[in-house]
């Protein structure tokens, strides 16, 4: 699922491209996608983009009139920038977005319809759409531990859920726990002030470098992924862990997993599935 860094990239080179231009026409190709029913989509037409943001991993055109497009990527959904006119790919093409100077595809592979869009009017119908979670770039400590401690749940739930902290998903998550030297499986309410603290500085260093490192990429974003190189866990199982050579390990549930360093994180200690499957059912993350 794209979180923070990336969708901030797609929102950079989103309003480059089309902030001021007319959104001429709107083409949908799947009738999983459009989740709204009033306005209609085609009360876009026609009309200019007067912005674009994310809200949470959500990104949002500002159209005139009030309009907003609401566009949720889920875990498969990508996007792609080609010439004016351009055809919707087959199998995993869902919708296009027309302009003068070229055509926005929205695209989900795999055969699980989760990404969506919505039109609403107004702020108050864009506002139903934000969950909630502070932005932790802009945070200061005391926010950061507020958030934390409004829910009793482990750290991997926690930083995951959207009405906590916003845009963090899976991936950077793992990132984060690593860099902070904290058990993905530490609980929300056991955390000393200098942990917490470890935890906040490593996740605005982490979503700060990768957002940076991201934007410094030429071009409109086509590669985006959950999986990078120069991560120190995520997606590296059995790889050695950048700060102390140790395999990294993992632990899967249905169709997730996370990444994690037994050295660095968890003391030696290893994260059995089955002695864990309980707590797993009960305080996986939720994609959201």
């Amino acid at each position: 699922m794209p979180e923070l860094p990336d969708i901030e990239v797609y929102v950079d080179r989103l309003r480059s491209l089309l902030a001021g231009r007319t959104l001429e026409r709107v083409r949908l190709a799947t009738p999983f996608l459009l989740r709204s029913v009033d306005p209609p989509v085609t009360a876009v037409e026609g009309r200019r983009v007067a912005g674009v943001r994310r809200i949470g991993k959500r990104i949002v055109l500002e159209v005139d009139g009030d309009l907003f497009l609401v566009l949720h990527l889920m875990i498969a959904g990508r996007l792609q920038w080609r010439g004016p006119g351009a055809a919707i790919p087959a199998r995993i093409g869902a919708a296009a977005f027309d302009f003068e100077n070229g055509t926005l595809l929205f695209t989900e592979a795999g055969t699980k319809k989760r990404a969506s869009l919505h039109v609403v009017r107004g702020a108050a119908a864009l506002r139903e759409h934000d969950p909630g979670g502070i932005e932790v770039l802009s945070s200061d400590l005391a926010g950061f531990r507020a958030a934390l401690a409004r829910e009793v749940h482990t750290l991997k739930r926690a930083l995951t859920d959207p009405r906590l902290f916003s845009g963090i998903g899976n991936a950077y998550s793992d990132e984060i726990l690593h860099r902070a030297r904290l058990s993905p499986f530490a609980r929300t309410d056991g955390l000393s002030p200098g942990e917490s603290e470890r935890l906040w500085t490593a996740a605005r260093d982490v979503l700060g470098e990768w957002s940076a490192r991201l934007q410094s990429e030429p071009g409109f974003p086509e590669r985006v992924t959950a999986f990078r190189p120069g991560m120190a866990v995520h997606g590296r199982y059995r790889k050695p862990c950048p700060v102390c050579g140790s395999p990294v390990r993992r632990i899967v549930y249905a169709d997730n997993e996370m990444n994690y360093c037994a050295t660095c994180q968890t003391e030696g200690r290893l994260l059995a599935d089955r002695s864990l499957s309980r707590l797993l059912k009960d305080d996986w993350p939720r994609h959201r």
